[in-house]
């Protein structure tokens, strides 16, 4: 198994003022809205997801580059990759959000709806599989990650998704990029897209850099937050949790309902092992 990969240090956020900290919420709501163009972009990213979920074997398409590629080494049934995405929400990125978005002193529901508004999209698909390239791009350019090796792997799914991963952060930074205003609506971090453009570099360049890390709020004081962090940080640990999910409706409706917390025995045991280290 591979290694657990810590980050050479979390960092904090970027307190200077940004347009998201600054509007108002009715400004803030019509930029993350937009005009009729970023409308219209909207609809056809819903169209281009509602096109890949209806292709017959495009999924298993994606999950079969994945697996040449290195980046899994197992491959969840659908019934677990869609637990496997309702265990992520509710183990790691919303817990993980509403600390986060505390110690900014932002209001988790707004800044849900402004996401929802800028990209209703992004927010439909947590295990990224029936997603297209450039909704998981404009993701991580929206949201602030705790950590975003995840999204870098998915975007391996495509030949040009890590290059073009970096070229629309570059035109975030310069203002170039068509989305600069409704993603600008929501960035509450000045610093955000350089810090992620030098990340998307390095890993490019070297796929084993240390994960780059958010600084939490008390969040990492709870055990099961941290292994949840850790399991489902990266791709490879992340399938490895959801192989090992029921594979039956009624067993993945039993965990949903029983398991309040990550099971660890569902997470690979050097990770475990690793959590237990530092708790």
């Amino acid at each position: 198994m591979e290694p657990v990969v810590r980050p050479a240090a979390a960092y904090a956020a970027n307190d200077a003022p940004t347009h998201r900290m600054t509007a108002s919420r009715l400004r803030l709501v019509a930029d993350a809205i937009g005009g009729p163009r970023a409308v219209v972009g909207k609809g056809a990213r819903l169209a281009r997801t509602v096109r890949i979920v209806a292709t017959p074997g495009e999924v298993s398409r994606r999950l079969d580059r994945l697996l040449a590629r290195g980046v899994v080494d197992v491959r969840p049934t659908p019934v677990q990759l869609a637990v496997l995405g309702l265990d992520m929400l509710r183990y790691f990125i919303e817990p993980g959000a509403r600390d986060y978005y505390a110690t900014r002193g932002i209001g988790f529901g707004f800044h849900q709806l402004l996401r929802v508004l800028d990209d209703p999209v992004s927010m439909m698909d947590p295990v990224g599989v029936c997603s297209d390239r450039d909704t998981i791009i404009g993701h991580v350019l929206q949201v602030v990650h705790a950590n975003p090796r995840y999204d870098l792997q998915l975007l391996e799914m495509f030949d040009d998704g890590l290059a073009e991963m970096e070229s629309q952060t570059a035109a975030m930074i310069d203002g170039t990029h068509p989305r600069a205003r409704t993603i600008g609506a929501i960035v509450e971090d000045v610093d955000y897209h350089r810090r992620l453009l030098d990340h998307v570099r390095a890993y490019r360049a070297d796929p084993h850099v240390p994960e780059l890390r958010r600084r939490a709020g008390v969040a990492r004081q709870d055990r099961s937050f941290v292994l949840a962090e850790e399991t489902f940080g990266a791709m490879t640990r992340a399938f490895r949790y959801g192989a090992r999910l029921p594979t039956s409706f009624a067993g993945a409706v039993r965990h949903l309902r029983t398991q309040p917390v990550i099971d660890p025995a569902l997470c690979d045991p050097n990770v475990v092992a690793a959590v237990d280290a530092i708790a």
